[in-house]
């Protein structure tokens, strides 16, 4: 494993090359690599429930749907400014994700993806009946906030920055959560819930707030989307996100917190590249590269990645001991 001033050196260097990317790409590939941070939130939220707590769910694009419309009732409707729709969508996806958790915590495995893929059917049929919230089939249009205090930064520019910023909160809180006693009851959970349990962790308590949890995240994200995109509709929201955000969770790494970042990373520019190489069936490739990507790295991105780490460092702590065997001892000289 990397030791605490590597892993910091990285995260430094990586946030220095982001934040100069405003400055070097145009302003689609920002808008491109700002739905990847988006991406990257809502599938640490994923990640916390189903790779570190082992629960289950298809459903997460709803949370998403529903963090983007709480954005966008509040722009639209209330006039209320972007940045407080995004800390309101997560406490209420979070009072939703907590709520729905109760029920399902009678539910495991396959029978809790089910409950949690009805969430993700339901959700958008629903948005469609509110049309005097949600604008119907329509959806809302807004409008792409500007940089403040007169910064010289175009909205695409300005959203950019306000993406990584939440992203870096975001992702410094979950690993303080996931890596203290609250994270470990989580993971205890996950591997043996009654040696949990007998150990007095309160499994109910902490699937219940793991999933609420998850659901802010996705719904920070899903509120984010909504100024990105500047446009929210029931159908931008289907099953089909629920799924990637899957994908994405799965291919980065589970139980895996910069896999959420090489996750997103593929979700958003793999099935553009499948589109690139055949526009007939680009689905297809896509599929191609998720079977190549599982059969190369089963365990995702990030475990790889660790994976030679730990080979690396190894072969250079055997070389020092040959190095020590193999070299010259110099006979002492009498005087």
């Amino acid at each position: 494993m990397m030791s605490r001033g590597t892993r910091l050196v990285v995260v430094l260097l990586a946030l220095a090359v982001a934040c100069a990317l405003p400055f070097t790409l145009s302003n689609f590939r920002l808008f491109q690599f700002t739905q990847v941070y988006i991406y990257a939130i809502a599938i640490l939220g994923l990640n916390m429930l189903t790779g570190y707590n082992g629960q289950f769910s298809l459903g997460h694009g709803a949370f998403y749907a529903i963090g983007a419309y709480i954005s966008a009732i509040m722009m639209d409707r209330w006039n209320v400014h972007y940045g407080w729709t995004i800390p309101v969508a997560g406490v209420l996806c979070l009072v939703v994700g907590f709520l729905f958790g109760l029920p399902a915590l009678r539910l495991e495995g396959l029978y809790l993806a089910l409950a949690t893929f009805s969430l993700a059917l339901a959700v958008p049929q629903i948005l469609k009946y509110f049309e005097h919230w949600t604008g119907g089939s329509q959806g809302l249009v807004l409008s792409k906030p500007s940089a403040p205090f007169g910064l010289p930064l175009n909205p695409d520019q300005w959203l950019y920055f306000v993406t990584l910023a939440v992203l870096v909160v975001l992702f410094w809180l979950g690993a303080n959560l996931l890596r203290g006693r609250v994270g470990r009851a989580i993971v205890a959970i996950r591997d043996n819930h009654i040696a949990a349990e007998a150990m007095g962790v309160n499994s109910a308590l902490y699937k219940s707030l793991t999933f609420g949890v998850s659901a802010a995240y996705t719904g920070v994200a899903g509120a984010l989307s909504a100024s990105a995109i500047a446009y929210v509709a029931p159908d931008s929201f289907n099953v089909f996100l629920s799924i990637t955000l899957l994908i994405g969770s799965v291919i980065g790494g589970l139980a895996s917190i910069s896999g959420a970042i090489f996750g997103a990373f593929f979700i958003q520019f793999v099935p553009n590249w499948a589109q690139d190489i055949s526009k007939a069936a680009p689905w297809a490739i896509f599929g191609v590269f998720l079977i190549v990507f599982m059969y190369v790295m089963p365990f995702g991105i990030a475990g790889a990645i660790r994976l030679l780490w730990i080979r690396a460092r190894r072969s250079r702590v055997a070389q020092v001991p040959e190095s020590r065997e193999t070299a010259p001892t110099q006979a002492p000289t009498s005087s």
